[in-house]
């Protein structure tokens, strides 16, 4: 029980990486709330996990939702100790001028604007009680990128070096801050990362370049999120944490 009697918000979480991440948080003894703008899968997962799980519905690019969401955490479970900004949004893989800007815009809302909301939030929270950990799910793409998800990669580079900065700011609070850097993931996005179907073809094509010949499995980053947010890492901040198989190498 490495997070016993902990309380912690996921963002993203009623699916892909961030419904893992809420899984191990509940077996390892958190209270987990599982915010997700889907309300529906949000809630059908915390009815899975029992009563130390909550589903509550949250735009992340909405500052008004992302304070509703704290609030109410505090109010039903308590005062959160960690947050896992994990919600997250692509462009279609393809040409960089391709990409309107209204699309731009959400992107830069929900991957990158929505921790500014966040932060706005619970660090107060934070600052108040001395502890706390913020895990930022950042990716590969911010380390090492590539041709075709130009807007995107520029929105995780985002959350990498924010992460960094947060951290070095921060410190002096107790409050540890890290991003996580998934390589591609079999989720809901992944066609529109790979820009093609998902044919045994083109998914070869993607495997050929990670070295541990494999995509991001859900308990990789939950793993990952589960030791940064534990005690076992209270001296680890600042860290930008590949789980890519070796692609960033």
């Amino acid at each position: 029980m490495r997070l016993q009697n902990k309380i912690a918000i996921v963002t993203g979480a009623a699916s892909g990486f961030g419904a893992e991440i809420a899984r191990t948080f509940v077996t390892e003894g958190a209270r987990v709330v599982i915010a997700d703008i889907n309300e529906s899968a949000a809630r059908d997962l915390a009815s899975e996990l029992g009563d130390l799980a909550m589903g509550l519905k949250c735009d992340v690019s909405s500052a008004t939702e992302v304070s509703e969401l704290v609030s109410q955490t505090c109010t039903l479970f308590g005062d959160p100790d960690i947050i896992v900004n994990n919600a997250g949004i692509t462009h279609k893989n393809g040409p960089m001028l391709d990409v309107d800007e209204d699309t731009f815009d959400w992107i830069f809302n929900v991957n990158v604007k929505a921790i500014f909301h966040m932060s706005k939030a619970v660090i107060p929270i934070m600052r108040r009680r001395r502890s706390g950990v913020i895990l930022n799910v950042g990716s590969v793409a911010g380390i090492r990128p590539r041709p075709g998800l130009t807007w995107y990669n520029a929105s995780k580079g985002a959350v990498n070096v924010l992460s960094k900065s947060m951290a070095a700011e921060l410190g002096p609070d107790n409050i540890r801050v890290n991003a996580i850097c998934p390589v591609l993931g079999v989720t809901g996005l992944l066609e529109a990362f790979m820009g093609a179907p998902d044919t045994p073809e083109n998914r070869a094509r993607f495997l050929a370049t990670i070295p541990l010949g494999r995509l991001a499995e859900g308990r990789d980053v939950a793993n990952a999120a589960l030791f940064l947010a534990s005690d076992e890492a209270d001296f680890i901040t600042g860290l930008e944490m590949p789980v890519d198989g070796g692609r960033s190498v």
